[in-house]
């Protein structure tokens, strides 16, 4: 039987011995269990700052906000990249809100603290001086610390909020979780009367108490001693982790069989095969036409090599979910199927062209021009994975289809790397797929995570490629195995191998393809201008005439020459 996730919450918030209550607090447990599992719980606490008139409507915002677009931002997104997303929006509307106000004291400032319980995992996110504690066998620890400044014994100030600046640095961390797990979530107007182990003590009283009375004794406690602000607090339990039986996990990723040997002529599921596109040791793709619409469609089935590889079976099901999420016009789309499936396979659009790696096999090598007009469509192309934050991790020729009409479709997806399915315990054993050999990034050979910048280096070697024939670093690259063998690899200038390319854009090619990703483009926005525009900081250094080099200032000596030319024939005309 699957074990799903299971916490228990209580929580209480009170306004203490002050006017008005500047706490907020706040949780969600989905219902619905695709989104308990790929977006988890969350539970927050914010307190609004006691120098601002609008505290209480800048913890609620933080807290509201939070809760609603968590839970809407994409199931691909990993829980660090939706939180902080989010995080990052609050705080600058609040910001905004802020310079709305005149007066010094209608600010709309906030501190925030929250718990994410994903899968196995706990991410936190944390802004100020509310507190998260982690309670575990028996012992209080706080997992998060206070942003205090202080100046002297009585004096001390707020060093982060929400709303108090545009640009905010907030505290993320994550680890794994156990069952019985406490998570107990204060506001200063707590733990500043309350001792940790007061707090201890009163976790080890509660146990199996029900926790939105246990929150109300600890604040009621908190007021006793003296509290003289809002008192709130949260107790998350976890009850149970998800768990699942690999056995179970095997049923579910074969509840649908392997399709049978398909030909010319036979019709599975409302698809008659035309003919076979490509075969290869992990799938084949056949060309099918729809009966219903006649449509022309791309069948792609598994390999029946690979029938009792769950890894295997993961990837693929995943291949088509990456597919369903992803809508750019230059990734080739997947096919919603109305009709009921009886095998496992997959519907794609089909693109009436050739890989770029048959155009090349075809040409050697295409012209510059040529180039630029596919760039801009191939990081089109894997920006649309960036944004969901998905890796393709297999950018090469191979996998780059180019219609008729000149347009670019990225294809296959089963390298893809999802980091909200990253985020999800499982039994199946992932392995990391490297790529491509000669295509793929040095941290990938190197036993590293991927990021962005790997698919940008992918990217650089296909344009290599195109523009060349060849390959930066030839088989060198594919020999790598520690740190010390990138010392023993040159990047290959274009212009020892052809002549018509100008030396600015190889400069650019030269970055994109450095060995270590934080020396590549910060974006591929800006890989994808360097190369169509010459970057003025590659023209420096080049032997070009001014008009090239320093283009503003030569325009500038040209009007005051025609300026001094226009006063001289004025001179002599009148004269």
């Amino acid at each position: 039987m699957v074990a799903r996730l299971k916490v228990s919450v209580g929580q209480y918030s009170s306004r203490g011995i002050k006017a008005d209550n500047q706490d907020a607090v706040g949780f969600y447990i989905p219902a619905n269990l695709a989104l308990l599992e790929t977006k988890g719980i969350a539970c927050a606490i914010a307190d609004g700052l006691s120098s601002s008139n609008e505290g209480k409507q800048a913890s609620q915002a933080c807290v509201t906000g939070f809760m609603s677009d968590y839970f809407s931002t994409p199931d691909s997104w990993s829980v660090k990249q939706s939180g902080s997303k989010v995080l990052t929006a609050i705080n600058t509307w609040l910001h905004g809100q802020s310079h709305q106000f005149k007066q010094a004291d209608r600010g709309m400032a906030s501190t925030f603290s929250a718990v994410v319980v994903k899968s196995t995992t706990a991410h936190i996110f944390h802004v100020g001086d509310s507190r998260i504690y982690l309670f575990r066998d028996g012992e209080l620890e706080p997992i998060t610390t206070d942003h205090r400044i202080r100046i002297d014994v009585n004096k001390e100030y707020l060093g982060r909020a929400f709303g108090v600046d545009y640009c905010l640095d907030i505290d993320y961390k994550s680890f794994a979780v156990q069952e019985n797990d406490v998570f107990l979530l204060t506001t200063d107007g707590v733990h500043d009367v309350l001792p940790d182990k007061v707090l201890k003590q009163f976790l080890l009283a509660g146990a199996g108490a029900e926790p939105e009375q246990y929150a109300q004794q600890i604040c009621d406690e908190a007021l006793s001693a003296g509290s003289k602000d809002n008192i709130s607090c949260q107790i998350i339990t976890i009850e149970q982790l998800p768990t699942q039986d690999p056995d179970e996990v095997f049923a579910q990723l074969t509840a649908l069989p392997f399709p049978p040997d398909l030909y010319e002529g036979v019709i599975i599921d409302g698809y008659r095969i035309s003919r076979e596109l490509h075969a290869s040791s992990t799938s084949q793709l056949y060309l099918a036409v729809d009966t219903e619409s006649g449509d022309k469609v791309v069948i792609k089935t598994p390999s029946v090599n690979f029938e009792d590889d769950p890894a295997y079976l993961e990837r693929f099901l995943l291949e088509e979910w990456v597919g369903r999420r992803i809508n750019n016009a230059h990734v080739v789309r997947t096919i919603e199927q109305k009709r009921p499936r009886r095998f496992l396979y997959y519907i794609m659009e089909y693109v009436d062209g050739k890989t770029l790696e048959q155009w090349l096999n075809d040409v050697g090598r295409l012209d510059l021009k040529t180039v630029r007009e596919i760039v801009p469509q191939l990081v089109s192309a894997v920006r649309a994975f960036h944004r969901l934050d998905m890796l393709h991790q297999d950018l090469k020729p191979g996998n780059i289809m180019i219609s008729r009409d000149g347009v670019v479709k990225l294809i296959d997806f089963g390298s893809t790397k999802i980091a909200g399915i990253a985020d999800i315990s499982t039994p199946v054993e992932r392995s990391e797929l490297l790529g491509t050999k000669h295509y793929t990034a040095p941290e990938y050979l190197l036993g590293r995570a991927g990021q962005a910048a790997s698919d940008q280096f992918s990217l650089a070697c296909i344009v290599y490629e195109m523009l060349t024939g060849q390959l930066p670093y030839a088989e060198k690259l594919a020999k790598v195995r520690a740190k010390q063998d990138l010392h023993r690899i040159e990047y290959q200038s274009i212009n020892t191998l052809i002549h018509d390319i100008p030396s600015w854009v190889d400069k650019t090619l030269q970055k994109a393809l450095q060995l270590y990703p934080e020396r590549r483009y910060q974006a591929l926005s800006e890989f994808e201008t360097d190369l169509i525009k010459p970057n003025p900081a590659y023209l420096r250094d080049e032997k070009l005439p001014l008009m090239y080099r320093y283009p503003v200032k030569f325009w500038q000596i040209c009007s005051l020459i025609l300026l001094l030319l226009n006063c001289l024939c004025l001179y002599f005309l009148l004269k």
